[in-house]
């Protein structure tokens, strides 16, 4: 079953089967000591760089400010949500986020 996976609006949105799932202006904690100086770095998102799945997680590397901090810097790839049964379900990301690898990428 294909999943079509988009960057949309200059890099605001992540789109899952043309509808629109995940924004910036959210704020993010996750696990990565090359973003910045801080154990967890929280981040507000500001760009959407890339989008892709690895098995059923869709993934995503976005630029974002440590609100901590103020680093800015792109993140490596971070989960976002799963597809299920052909459709987009949201993970927890007001939790602690690890990073993950991508092993297709969509654009």
């Amino acid at each position: 079953m294909a999943v079509a996976l988009r960057i949309l609006d200059d890099g605001a949105w992540i789109s899952v089967n043309d509808h629109r799932e995940v924004s910036v202006s959210e704020l993010w904690r996750f696990v990565d000591p090359t973003f910045c100086a801080c154990t967890l770095p929280d981040m507000v998102v500001e760009n959407f760089i890339e989008v892709g799945v690895d098995g059923r997680t869709v993934e995503v590397r976005v630029y974002g400010q440590c609100i901590a901090c103020g680093e800015k810097s792109t993140t490596k790839w971070l989960p976002v949500g799963r597809i299920v049964d052909g459709e987009f379900r949201d993970i927890d990301r007001e939790s602690v986020l690890a990073p993950t690898g991508v092993t297709e990428h969509q654009e």
